[in-house]
């Protein structure tokens, strides 16, 4: 052993990583202090329901609906805008729930797909989806139901060539495509 001052001892060594992990263990509870006086109170009104929440304003609408409300039909698929599945309706209008953050509907009226049926009776799009066969795993299910529901309302369902084309924001890993796009087009000519 030498006499090197850069060379620490093993009991030197022990206790300097005690008193390490001892500031990493006080600064991460610092932390979660900060990020406890960094929530702010968000009121979101989902499928007809007022929830008082207390948030960190950076939570996307889907880890609301999620992880606080348990609105667990809203799929958490790609987390980056780009498969549809966390599709919900904020005043009947389609929106990633995952790019949206919470506070931003605050005040707007948020439907997810447990919203969309009243009580027994199914919404015609969740109905048309059952006739015509328009799942196979259902993981993406839940967004291409609130999408469809969302582009009959906006209007935007004119034509067969439109709701292929608007309906490309979701998609089906699976390939059920002919037979969500049948169901929106039945769901279509019932609503007309």
């Amino acid at each position: 052993m030498t006499n090197d001052p850069d060379d620490l001892s093993r009991r030197e060594f022990i206790g300097s990583a005690i008193a390490a992990g001892g500031a990493m263990s006080l600064a991460m509870s610092t932390a979660r202090a900060d990020e406890a006086a960094t929530t702010m109170p968000v009121t979101l009104h989902v499928n007809g329901r007022d929830h008082q929440l207390s948030l960190d304003p950076r939570v996307t609408l889907l880890d609301a609906l999620r992880e606080h409300l348990h609105h667990t039909g809203t799929k958490k698929g790609c987390d980056h805008g780009q498969c549809g599945a966390c599709t919900v309706l904020i005043d009947s209008r389609r929106v990633y729930s995952c790019l949206t953050l919470a506070v931003a509907a605050a005040g707007a009226k948020v439907t997810t797909i447990e919203g969309l049926a009243d009580g027994d009776q199914l919404h015609p799009v969740q109905a048309a989806f059952l006739e015509r066969d328009a799942f196979q795993c259902g993981y993406c299910t839940p967004g291409q139901i609130c999408s469809a529901v969302g582009l009959l309302n906006e209007g935007h369902a004119k034509t067969d060539a439109e709701v292929r084309e608007l309906m490309s924001g979701n998609i089906c890993r699976c390939g059920a495509y002919p037979n969500i796009i049948a169901a929106i087009l039945d769901a279509r000519a019932k609503k007309s």
